[in-house]
């Protein structure tokens, strides 16, 4: 099986979760025996891997992906809608490096707009393999928190809606990501639904015994989709009041937005690059916030639910697939307003529960991600793979 993954980043080269997604994807495509060449990107000011590098990064010298072709992702002044202008721009180069052995694959895997050209090629009637593409979340047509983020959601809508009716299949996280993805005029036919996954080694195999204080967890950077003004002031909100918790963020938070008011019950830890370090911390959190506006299937609930984390989470994308009563609580917002509220109440409940019953969520988180193991996710990829 041939496959040719064309992406816009591997981790930890460029940061986020698509590239994280890019990452285990040919990872474990490979393991299972695909004949894997990557197509990715680093940004222009940043050096170029070695293909040793990225095959040492992703196997430890034990296997190594077909091809690997690493590019650099233009760059142009900022101006609205750069980032796309760049993109259709990188999406041509990417056909450059593709087209003289494109009809050597089966298929053809492409991650946002880095198939843009080809589709458009295919279009005019080149011949080449079927090609899938994935936009993970399409958060360009969920809520948005401010008149800025939602500018810029329309701006990216006509380009990702051309790109996603006219390439093959469209790969969704299914739930709510799916239904986006019919609402803009995508054939159910065209639509593969996949979750993504969590590699086996983040699995924690048991837990240990909670105390009497309860410890939230933020993981992630500071964008305004990712609801760090509503945790903020639901934190100022409980400053005076007498509880045992305490909240870890683990981001680059800027200075600006860190509150002060709980003294030393709120830890800023900054940017971490250490994935040990990363799940150290994690390992002594109870509870894991994921108040986005918007997403896919956040990596950040994957990876609290394996280390054995209950989730407070928006109902957005697919993370209904991930979080229910059972290890945590979904928030069903539709406003600011609302979202400050429950995310107020949800953060009280869980401060005051019973041990033995956060216990039993952070139990059925580690239960639950076993069916989100990378294994079985490539293992999906490659069963549909087949078909072509």
């Amino acid at each position: 099986m041939r496959v040719a993954v064309l992406t816009d980043g591997i981790h930890p080269y460029v940061i986020g979760g698509m590239q994280k997604h890019s990452t285990n994807l040919v990872k474990h495509l490979t393991l299972i025996g695909c004949d894997v060449t990557l197509i990715h990107c680093v940004e222009i000011s940043s050096e170029f891997p070695t293909d040793k590098q990225i095959n040492d990064l992703l196997f430890n010298g034990e296997h190594c992906l077909h091809k690997i072709i690493t590019l650099k992702f233009p760059k142009s002044k900022r101006f609205p809608g750069h980032y796309i202008y760049n993109s259709k721009k990188y999406s041509t180069i990417v056909f450059q490096n593709l087209v003289h052995e494109i009809n050597n694959f089966d298929f053809i895997y492409a991650k946002g707009f880095s198939a843009w050209k080809l589709l458009k090629e295919k279009k005019k009637g080149l011949r080449c393999p079927k090609i899938g593409i994935n936009f993970h979340g399409y958060e360009m047509w969920q809520y948005a928190p401010s008149l800025k983020s939602k500018l810029k959601q329309f701006l990216f809508r006509p380009f990702v809606k051309w790109n996603s009716k006219n390439a093959d299949f469209v790969f969704s996280y299914g739930s709510k990501v799916s239904d986006i993805i019919k609402r803009i005029g995508v054939d159910e036919k065209k639509i593969v639904e996949i979750p993504s996954g969590i590699e086996q080694d983040w699995i924690r195999n048991t837990l240990t015994g909670t105390d009497d204080v309860v410890r939230f967890l933020f993981l992630g950077r500071y964008e305004r989709r990712k609801g760090v003004e509503e945790i903020n002031l639901v934190l100022e909100k409980i400053a005076n009041q007498d509880l045992k918790v305490e909240f870890h963020f683990i981001g680059p938070i800027p200075e600006n937005k860190r509150v002060t008011s709980l003294g030393k019950k709120i830890i800023y830890y900054g940017s971490i690059v250490d994935v040990n370090k990363v799940k150290s911390i994690m390992d002594v959190c109870d509870v894991l916030i994921c108040a986005s506006y918007s997403e896919g299937m956040p990596n950040v609930i994957l990876e609290g639910m394996a280390r054995g984390l209950a989730i407070i989470a928006t109902d957005v994308g697919a993370t209904d697939l991930l979080v229910d009563d059972d290890n945590g609580k979904l928030i069903k917002f539709e406003n600011c307003e609302n979202l400050i509220d429950d995310l107020h109440k949800l953060i009280l409940i869980f401060s005051t529960i019973d041990q033995s019953e956060l216990l039993i969520k952070k139990e059925m988180s580690l239960k639950k991600i076993n069916a989100f193991s990378f294994n079985e996710i490539a293992d999906k990829h490659y069963r549909f793979f087949a078909n072509f």
